[in-house]
């Protein structure tokens, strides 16, 4: 249903890759919501996805980007505003990738040089998307940016790997950007920690069916779906959330503040 939340903000999408991904969601709901935007990926990721078939549905077009590289973030924006007319009332980074889980390295036996590409894709390019958006000032005036997140960030999952210290480095840097961002042009900067999420990327996660069913069971309200993900990335970006900043937002059914929950009391028994 269109409430025209989004009607006349313009931004960029990252990290579509398929119809599970969260970012997927988010670019349907906010051209429902009136939004205009540009979506990018990876090269790499373009050859592996469905975005030109989204790109159709919305009305728009894609640019390869590379998240970790300047040049290509500087090309993003330059052409993203020739496209839309203008500079951005939002920007989602959805990106996340770690060579460690891919080629199967333990935690204690991490390859450095894997890791530091961990850091680049999944943390760093959030800080080279803010800084060059901010030297471009290419952020309208309390416009809006959100990073992706999960509470493996402040708990040890340990199959999640090198990427828990990634989405560390990723909540401290919106944190730290957030306030610069604030007080030079009242944009506010946050992450949403979401639910474990059954996406392309988070289905390759060893044991992720088996924690996905131990979170179902702890949460209050239930696992939080990519689609309800979708509509709180919509709210974040609206106007209604103008004076929210700096802030991890949990959207995980209340799992993160549930110790044990009675269907597992059960089961031990």
């Amino acid at each position: 249903m269109s409430n025209n939340l989004l009607a006349g903000k313009k931004g960029i999408i990252t990290g579509a890759l398929d119809e599970n991904s969260i970012a997927w969601k988010v670019a349907l709901k906010a051209k429902e919501q009136g939004a205009k935007f540009v979506l990018t990926n990876a090269p790499v990721a373009l050859r592996m996805g469905g975005i030109q078939e989204l790109a159709k549905e919305c009305n728009t077009e894609v640019i390869p980007a590379d998240a970790t590289s300047v040049d290509d973030i500087t090309k993003l924006y330059t052409e993203s505003k020739d496209i839309l007319g203008g500079n951005f009332d939002f920007l989602l980074h959805s990106i996340g990738m770690s060579p460690n889980v891919r080629k199967g390295k333990a935690y204690n036996d991490l390859n450095y040089d894997w890791l530091q590409k961990t850091y680049d894709i999944s943390a760093v390019s959030f800080h080279k998307m803010m800084q060059t958006a901010d030297k471009m000032d290419v952020m309208n005036n309390y416009g809006s940016i959100l990073g992706l997140s999960y509470i493996a960030a402040q708990r040890t999952y340990p199959f999640y790997n090198d990427m828990a210290d990634a989405k560390a480095l990723l909540e401290s840097i919106a944190r730290s950007y957030g306030y610069h961002f604030g007080k030079r042009k009242n944009v506010r900067v946050n992450t949403i920690s979401q639910s474990p999420t059954p996406t392309t990327a988070g289905s390759g996660i060893s044991g992720f069916d088996s924690f996905y069913n131990f979170a179902e069971k702890m949460s209050p309200l239930g696992n939080a779906t990519a689609e309800e993900c979708a509509d709180y990335i919509i709210m974040m970006f609206s106007d209604f959330t103008k004076k929210v900043t700096m802030q991890n937002l949990f959207h995980d059914g209340g799992y993160s503040f549930t110790g044990i929950s009675e269907e597992l009391i059960e089961e031990m028994k």
